[in-house]
């Protein structure tokens, strides 16, 4: 199995990628005008991105969601029948040694 890492360092010994300080100098530039100076969005602008990107986000179905939140409640209720039990046998155990 071959990491991530392995798999760029081999790719650039493949494919004749320059490895040397230009290229590093030239990721360095790159970085910094991207995360240089940024306008500010307006107020209206963050709304209209926001709903934007939900526009893309893909919503369950309601099937969907009836399915994930049966799973869920049960699972919520086997747990804390676990810790009731749980909790029950540890209190009967120490009240048992000190008596």
């Amino acid at each position: 199995m071959v990491n991530r890492q392995t798999k760029r360092m081999m790719e650039r010994r493949q494919g004749g990628v320059d490895t040397g300080a230009a290229a590093t100098a030239a990721r360095r530039q790159a970085s910094a005008r991207s995360a240089g100076v940024e306008k500010r969005s307006t107020i209206k602008g963050y709304f209209s991105e926001v709903r934007s990107e939900l526009r893309k986000v893909i919503w369950p179905k309601r099937a969907q969601v009836v399915n994930y939140s049966t799973v869920v409640f049960f699972t919520l209720v086997i747990l804390v029948v676990v810790i009731f039990v749980l909790n029950l046998a540890f209190s009967k155990a120490v009240l048992f040694l000190y008596k």
